[in-house]
């Protein structure tokens, strides 16, 4: 009876597992979180100190017996142990923070994984308190987001830029046509402001600084401008 009522008030999740950042669907709420893929952890106690926007703070900044990393490289997972207390905390989260409620859970993943990493984001999400996973490919996910015609006999073609990859797919009635997953996206554009700023200005930024020069430049749609008022800045402190 009692294990019953435990998934008569559990509640569907859709969870974009993103490299860079992690956003959380609740059925029946919509959007409840999103917040980066970073988790700090006391190597000390091996426990995780913060996780999401706290633990991004510490990037760069921790002493020797706290270390903070990103469970996800290039669209899969790349640290188990801090990936399932990332979705662990997160579920908790999204189910205002009530442990007993084991949900459902649809995750995104690159089309271009591996079974080998498929069966590592199922055993994540399981050791994280999941009833069930469901995986949906990132190109389906988010045709379907953009509510373009997956399900009609035409060819819609997406492409989807994320943290670690760049996901294009040619969808048509509910299935993929042809998809292409190449682990080439934004981390490697805000490597390459760091490469540039070091080789050309002679400056050290770290992830987080070349993240934002990254976003700035991308509102602005003038990369140039971006880093030359970045340069200037960093020069005067």
């Amino acid at each position: 009876m009692l294990f019953r009522s435990r998934f008569q008030f559990s509640r569907d999740i859709g969870i974009d597992l993103g490299t860079a950042n992690t956003l959380m669907y609740v059925s029946g709420k919509g959007i409840v979180l999103q917040e980066p893929s970073v988790v700090a952890i006391d190597l000390e106690r091996n426990v995780p100190m913060a996780v999401g926007e706290e633990a991004k703070l510490m990037l760069g900044r921790t002493p020797g017996n706290i270390r903070a990393v990103r469970p996800l490289r290039d669209g899969v997972i790349a640290d188990f142990d801090a990936a399932t207390q990332m979705i662990k905390t997160f579920i908790q989260k999204g189910n205002e923070g009530r442990g007993g409620v084991i949900p459902r859970l649809v995750i995104g993943i690159p089309s271009g994984v591996t079974g080998v990493e498929r069966r590592a984001v199922r055993e994540a999400a399981s050791l994280a308190g999941a009833r069930q996973v469901h995986l949906i490919d990132e190109p389906v996910a988010a045709a379907i987001g953009a509510g373009l015609p997956v399900t009609d006999p035409v060819g819609t073609m997406i492409v989807d830029i994320g943290g670690g990859t760049t996901e294009v797919a040619v969808l048509s009635l509910g299935g993929t046509v042809l998809s292409e997953s190449v682990r080439v996206a934004g981390d490697e554009l805000s490597d390459a402001i760091s490469v540039y700023l070091k080789k050309v200005h002679n400056l050290v930024v770290g992830e987080r600084t070349a993240e934002e020069i990254d976003r700035k430049s991308t509102r602005l749609n003038s990369s140039h401008l971006v880093i030359s008022y970045a340069v200037f800045c960093l020069k005067k402190k």
